[in-house]
């Protein structure tokens, strides 16, 4: 007889997803940065917010779920919803401009180490061993990319910009565990999204004005392409669809492949040389946020 657990457990094609989520949103970096070359940073994040929101409203409609919100909490979704879709995009788009893209990559990302201090005051959430020596070590990777920075007079507004766009995520993650929306996950995700892409819509009028017709140049319509439909579309599907099903750890690991593959994207497409301290930076970062996100197995 075969072991009732095998049904439980995910496949190898299941797993194989888990780098690939990584990798399409690890490229996402150098792929922005490309399209902002010639496409406007409102008008790039209202494309790719409207899409991907649109994606999951497809879906959602095509695997039977509600796209119903309680009444109620139209409010909490909307604020939860600029916080850690808007804001952190659109910010993260001006970033980009300001500042090399694979230094944006690991401050940003920088989400997790946030999420846990705020998970103090508004969840209850015990600062333990594991998130202190977390906060720690994060600490100590934005202080090895920063100083050198600091020193040569070199530090941009743009990791302003990516260190506010990653406390906006985590402050979304941490009040929507605080005051949750009755509604599936995807369902959240879609309206948020769309939410997103309104509020970039509406900064693209304001600031810009309705996008010329072109001409593009190949590269940037490749990389708004790629940006679109598989690092926003495709990946939200996979996000919300496939990632469930696994065990944290392996979710966990999926995310984690992401602010590296963002600097060697950065390096194999934008030709950015990070320096020592971006390299320890990094590897700081990413050990912080493992230390937070990889749970201990218990019996």
């Amino acid at each position: 007889m075969s072991d009732p657990r095998d049904a439980a457990r995910p496949s190898g094609a299941t797993l194989a997803l888990v780098p690939l989520l990584g990798l399409l949103w690890g490229f996402n970096w150098p792929a922005v940065r490309i399209a902002l070359d010639e496409v406007a940073p409102w008008t790039l994040r209202a494309a790719g917010m409207l899409c991907a929101g649109l994606a999951l409203v497809v879906l959602a409609l095509a695997t039977g779920r509600s796209l119903r919100v309680p009444r109620g909490q139209w409010l909490r979704l909307g604020l939860i919803g600029l916080l850690s879709i808007a804001a952190f995009n659109i910010l993260l788009a001006f970033a980009q401009l300001a500042a090399p893209t694979s230094r944006v990559a690991i401050v940003t990302f920088t989400m997790p180490i946030w999420a846990a201090l705020l998970a103090r005051p508004v969840l209850g959430e015990a600062l333990d061993g594991r998130r202190l020596l977390g906060l720690g070590l994060g600490l100590a990777g934005l202080a090895a990319l920063g100083w050198p920075l600091l020193q040569a007079g070199a530090l941009s507004i743009g990791l302003l910009y990516a260190l506010i766009a990653g406390v906006g995520w985590a402050a979304g993650t941490v009040l929507i565990k605080r005051y949750p929306i009755e509604a599936p996950a995807i369902t959240v995700a879609a309206w948020q999204l769309l939410l997103g892409g309104l509020c970039g819509s509406v900064g693209m009028l304001l600031f810009e004005g309705l996008p010329p017709p072109g001409p593009f140049s190949d590269a940037t319509l490749l990389a708004f392409a790629y940006h679109v439909l598989l690092a926003q579309a495709l990946a939200y599907f996979l996000w919300f669809e496939v990632v469930p099903r696994l065990p944290a750890g392996a979710a966990a690991m999926g995310t984690l492949m992401v602010p590296a593959v963002g600097v060697f994207g950065a390096v194999l497409f934008l030709g950015e040389r990070p320096a020592l301290g971006d390299w320890l930076g990094l590897l700081l970062v990413v050990t912080a946020a493992a230390t937070i996100l990889l749970r201990p197995r218990r019996a």
